[in-house]
């Protein structure tokens, strides 16, 4: 490989892309994308019908490729929904002063172990922080988003919304490398499972002894759910938060249980993109508010 740190990126995003996974400029030195954003989108180009973000204007275009880098040495992002990619990041913690906290790495074979499942073995990269890069083929069946802490503390997922800074990219001097064998392997169905929420279709309802739920019931949770699903970017927590509050009322009612409306409700928002933390505070928020105005509605005592 060249020594030329423009064409050392060019060729890492040429390598990237030659594997089929869908590449687009970072800022050189960092980790953010080199591209513009909505508010000053100039409408034209790649933009002439409308505003295309960073994983929209991916490529795998050679030719695209190289007139993009012919500009600058700028890092190569992979995003990783339209390259068919899962990608667990092991992180590092960002308080360095507390020698004893655990890293991902060492929470995630933690939770390989209480689940009895080997670390897995795949294409790995270091991160410039020190963490490392799990590389997944994701699964055709089900399109995973990015998670946030969902497997364990300081591990995250990158699949569609997400990207990943590629091997040969450098940040803050620190080059991104490949670690071991570099065999890209599939993503181990306990942590598909671990990370495919149930379909609000499919999933068996929970009904307590004595109580059976009304059609019209179920209906709406698989509908709020279904909604939270597939909120499209931008509008997820809005939607999550509107979910929350229409299905409050049913368990002000004592039609369905609160457990029953925050997991399947936790488990969507997360599969849309948000992070566990900002469903948990969404849904705790608009449930504490929806029981207690349709308590007072109804009369039910607190």
């Amino acid at each position: 490989m060249t020594h030329d740190p423009q064409s050392a990126l060019l060729h890492a995003a040429l390598s990237a892309a030659q594997r089929g996974w869908h590449v687009f400029p970072l800022r050189p030195g960092v980790k953010q994308p080199a591209l513009h954003g909505e508010q000053r989108c100039p409408g034209t180009g790649p933009c002439a019908d409308e505003h295309r973000k960073w994983e929209q204007r991916a490529t795998t275009d050679p030719a695209r490729i190289r007139a993009a880098w012919s500009r600058a040495p700028f890092n190569v992002g992979i995003a990783t929904g339209p390259s068919g990619l899962l990608v667990v990041d092991l992180d590092v913690p960002k308080d360095k002063s507390n020698g004893d906290a655990p890293c991902g790495a060492a929470t995630f074979k933690a939770l390989c172990e209480r689940t009895g499942q080997a670390v897995p073995r795949t294409r790995t990269v270091r991160t410039a922080s020190g963490g490392q890069h799990l590389y997944f083929t994701a699964p055709a069946a089900v399109r995973l988003h990015n998670t946030a802490g969902t497997l364990a503390p300081l591990v995250d997922t990158r699949a569609w919304g997400g990207y990943v800074v590629a091997a040969g990219s450098l940040v803050d001097g620190i080059r991104y490398e490949v670690q071991g064998p570099a065999l890209l392997r599939p993503l181990p169905d306990w942590l598909k499972h671990a990370l495919v929420p149930p379909h609000p279709v499919n999933r068996p309802a929970v009904v307590p002894a004595g109580r059976a739920h009304r059609p019209y019931v179920d209906a709406a949770l698989a509908r709020e759910t279904a909604a939270v699903t597939t909120a499209p970017e931008g509008r997820r927590n809005a939607t999550l938060l509107r979910a929350a509050r229409a299905l409050g009322r049913f368990v002000a009612s004592g039609d369905l249980t609160r457990d029953e409306v925050e997991m399947p409700l936790q488990r969507a928002g997360e599969s849309a993109g948000l992070s566990a933390t900002e469903c948990r505070t969404t849904l705790r928020s608009a449930l504490d508010w929806s029981i207690t105005h349709n308590q007072a509605r109804t009369g039910v005592a607190a």
